[in-house]
């Protein structure tokens, strides 16, 4: 294993362990530090705590006393924690630092990393860009918010090997010194208000992408996005920006029949099978990034002409006597909602609703053109009904979950109609996660016949 060469620090707080915790804490260990875990609900009898007693951790489970910061040097915290945690408060206060595993993972990878984030679009752009290098003939491995804690691949990735990280703003607030080769930001909008508490922190978080960055490096930004082309004025960074509309930028971009990197083609737009407008900004994000990251032209081809989307993103699964169902779970924010209603030109059922975060929806008016019904469930249910009132929609209606929801769009709908679950909403009033509430949808579509 690679060793940790700018960490001086010899006593560590893991805070919260779940996958990330305990990557990073046996990373710690392994690599000779005194590491201290401080977890609410684990016990000394869950396996993955009792692997790192073995190797020499420390334990205090079931409460988080202050007294868990005596003698720390810095805290690796769990991302999901918030920084009004006593504990992490505590520590700000003490001026010991606060990072989270993401940290880690980028003094192990020794700077082969491609890091994408934005307020949407990062799991597409990350599978493609990861895809991209495969087809490439490069040796990549992806990590980071798709799922695949960072660490553990960071510390045995090889020489040659690409790192992809898919970094939320809950990740990218707790970095240091992490620098990726090339960042990647796709777009900037509010989310997380009630992680972040304002926009200004918002923002800072998901820009901690490229602040370390250097002139060597390259950001990779959205030219449509005023905010992030303001905030790339601040990067050392080699700036590649991406647009759907402007041609004359030294990035990546598109006309009506070919999409471009610079001033060489890589492909018709027609052999292009992912569906969705607003995919056009995850391909030429993923272009340039590929590109920069050595990928062929003919293996960004192979993918383009394949690649039809992630799970639980526009996912298209089945066609049902005549009526097409799409899972667009992972659609945690109006505008996801908005691409993902923008991608049609049939009429659509929605199936929306979950976790009441205190936003509104009239953002999605615009974009109900099409909407011929709606079935809602769970907290905002009230609220989106408001909505299709106000739309005009005369079908709406309530049921209890994701699964009742799709019997009920499926009675009330007609051949050709699209029945997409785009819920705008955080799935936790309801479901464990958004892929849970994805998987349940397509559970009960496969109940229909």
């Amino acid at each position: 294993m690679k060793k940790l060469k700018n960490f001086p620090y010899e006593h560590i707080l893991v805070l919260g362990l779940a996958k990330s915790g305990t990557a990073a804490a046996a990373v710690l260990l392994e690599q000779g530090k005194r590491v201290r875990i401080n977890d609410q609900k684990a016990t000394e009898f869950d396996s993955n705590v009792a692997k790192l007693k073995e190797m020499g951790a420390e334990l205090i489970l079931g409460s988080h006393p202050i007294r868990v910061l005596d003698g720390i040097d810095i805290v690796v915290k769990n991302p999901g924690i918030s920084y009004d945690n006593p504990i992490v408060a505590e520590a700000e206060k003490r001026g010991i630092a606060v990072i989270t595993e993401i940290e880690i993972a980028g003094q192990l990878a020794n700077r082969h990393i491609i890091g994408i984030t934005g307020s949407n679009g990062k799991t597409t752009t990350t599978t493609l860009t990861t895809e991209m290098l495969k087809q490439s003939e490069k040796r990549v491995k992806v990590a980071g918010n798709i799922g695949i804690v960072a660490t553990e691949v960071a510390k045995d990735l090889e020489q040659d090997e690409h790192l992809v990280l898919e970094l939320s703003s809950f990740q990218l607030v707790g970095v240091d010194q992490f620098k990726p080769k090339i960042a990647v930001l796709l777009n900037i909008f509010e989310a997380h208000l009630d992680y972040h508490k304002t926009w200004e922190n918002y923002k800072q978080a998901k820009y901690n992408i490229f602040k370390n960055q250097m002139d060597d490096d390259y950001l990779v930004y959205n030219a449509e996005d005023e905010s992030l082309v303001e905030a790339a004025k601040q990067a050392r960074a080699q700036k590649v920006p991406f647009s759907v509309k402007n041609r004359q930028i030294d990035g990546a971009w598109m006309d009506e029949t070919a999409i471009y990197f610079k001033q060489e083609k890589i492909m018709e737009r027609h052999d292009i099978v992912l569906l969705g407008e607003h995919n056009y900004e995850n391909i030429l994000a993923s272009v340039a990034a590929a590109k920069l990251s050595g990928a062929t032209n003919e293996g960004i081809r192979k993918v383009l002409a394949m690649f039809t989307g992630v799970k639980h993103r526009l996912q298209f699964v089945g066609n049902y006597h005549g009526r097409l169902f799409y899972n667009d779970s992972k659609a945690t924010n109006c505008l996801a909602t908005q691409k993902a209603l923008s991608a049609f030109e049939q009429p659509i059922i929605l199936l929306a609703g979950g976790l009441d975060r205190g936003n509104g929806f009239d953002e999605l008016l615009p974009y109900l053109d099409h909407v011929k019904a709606m079935v809602l469930f769970g907290e905002t249910a009230p609220k989106l009904k408001q909505l299709g009132i106000k739309a005009n929609i005369s079908t709406i209606r309530d049921t209890e979950n994701v699964q009742t929801a799709v019997q009920a769009a499926y009675e009330i709908s007609e051949q050709n109609d699209v029945i997409l679950l785009s819920p705008a909403c955080a799935s936790w009033d309801q479901y464990r996660t958004f892929e849970e509430r994805g998987d349940m949808f397509i559970q009960a579509v496969h109940t229909l016949v």
